[in-house]
């Protein structure tokens, strides 16, 4: 099962670094002026993501069907690793996030002349290829930066447990369906009891504010030069977000496994 678990662990990451990187596009296209075109490769990126989780949801399932077979499998103790590998991909993301803003900036004007993704892609040469290494960025991390920002505290810390309910939510099902094997395959369809909560508050309290603070970035130049420490702090909080799945994943595939056990 180690293998399954390196198979895991690297699919994870690639999940959690694109989903948090899409941060760099909007960035990007807000300096540029240009968000709407941003957006649209926000959709490409996340592509990535969801392509690795088709994958790696699976693969992780059969860890609980190992454990049923082998009662002595700590089942609990790969998911943990697999929320590392959440925490791993999104600090990966922070660093690349200045890099990443540089390089979609160009991407972003490269697509405007070509006008589709596929004319993009293929005018692609070598040569570009190569150049890509002038956008590389050093980041510059540090709290004072996120001081004098005028985010809501209430806003990163819905943010962080929008995080945690989100990164648990699929693994919480399935140590559900662990802990109830007679209805394992009902606990394991149950990730929305998790995830569902963590869309009623992104919907209603963190998309909105969020689109306020980038529509005001639009419009506001010193906003503007604002708005990619906002996405730091977002993504950091990101960070600690997938650090409180490991304590939510436990409550919560209890909590799973109770209320299927009702129905």
């Amino acid at each position: 099962m180690i293998q399954t678990l390196i198979v895991v662990f690297v699919l994870t990451m690639v999940i959690h670094t694109a989903e948090t990187l899409s941060y760099s596009i909007r960035y990007a296209g807000v300096k540029l002026n240009k968000i709407a075109v941003a957006l649209s490769l926000t959709g490409i990126v996340l592509l990535v993501s969801r392509t690795s989780n088709l994958i790696q949801a699976p693969l992780t399932a059969k860890f609980v069907d190992y454990a049923e077979e082998h009662t002595s499998f700590d089942v609990l103790s790969y998911f943990r690793i697999i929320l590392l590998a959440a925490s791993i991909g999104t600090i990966a993301a922070i660093a690349l996030f200045p890099t990443f803003v540089n390089l979609f900036g160009r991407i972003i004007n490269k697509l405007e002349v070509a006008g589709s993704i596929p004319k993009l892609i293929s005018s692609v040469t070598v040569g570009q290829l190569k150049n890509t290494r002038h956008y590389i960025k050093k980041p510059n991390l540090s709290l004072s930066q996120f001081r004098y920002l005028g985010v809501p505290n209430r806003f990163i810390l819905l943010h962080v447990v929008v995080t945690a309910f989100y990164t648990v939510g699929v693994l919480s099902s399935l140590y559900a369906a662990h802990l109830v094997p007679a209805h394992s395959t009902m606990a394991s369809q149950a990730s929305g009891l998790i995830n569902g909560m963590a869309t009623i508050i992104l919907t209603i309290f963190i998309d909105p504010q969020l689109g306020l603070i980038t529509d005001k970035a639009t419009r506001d130049e010193e906003a503007k030069n604002q708005l990619g420490k906002v996405y730091t702090m977002l993504m950091v909080s990101r960070f600690f977000g997938t650090m409180l799945a490991q304590l939510v994943i436990v409550p919560a595939g209890y909590m799973i496994s109770v209320i299927v056990g009702w129905l």
